[in-house]
């Protein structure tokens, strides 16, 4: 009697079985790359909002202590521009001097809604400095 070549039914079931837990572990990988992709990109969109919103405090209108509040043309970030006066120590040994100038704290916090409904936010500060009226 003659061997047929060939697999077995087990053979081909075993296969199968291997090549869907693969595949699986690729499309998990795939969509976790994607997920992560999505996150950075409305990362870096809140980012630009809060510099371009810092980078305009103070060019219109002069600094003053206060809030300005808004939203991005499509309504998905929220963004508050927080303005305060910097109080630097005074030195007690030292008499109190008139500065001709004064230093402002501007924060810009941008928010937005993550993809599994968490929320998130960049925040962003720095110093400026305007000339004492």
């Amino acid at each position: 009697m003659r061997r047929q070549r060939g697999f077995t039914l087990v053979e081909v079931v075993v296969a199968f079985a291997l090549l869907s837990l693969v595949l699986v572990t690729v499309f998990e990988i795939f969509t976790a790359g994607l997920a992560r992709a999505s996150e950075l990109d409305h990362y870096a969109r809140a980012l630009a909002i809060a510099q371009s919103e810092l980078a305009s405090a103070g060019v219109e209108e002069a600094l003053a202590e206060g809030e300005i509040r808004g939203e991005s043309s499509d309504r998905q970030y929220r963004w508050t521009v927080t303005t305060l006066k910097h109080v630097e120590e005074a030195d007690p040994a030292k008499p109190a001097a008139v500065v001709p100038y004064t230093l402002f704290r501007v924060q810009a916090r941008v928010g937005w809604t993550a993809g599994n409904g968490s929320e998130r936010d960049v925040v962003l500060s720095t110093l400026l400095i305007t000339q004492t009226r």
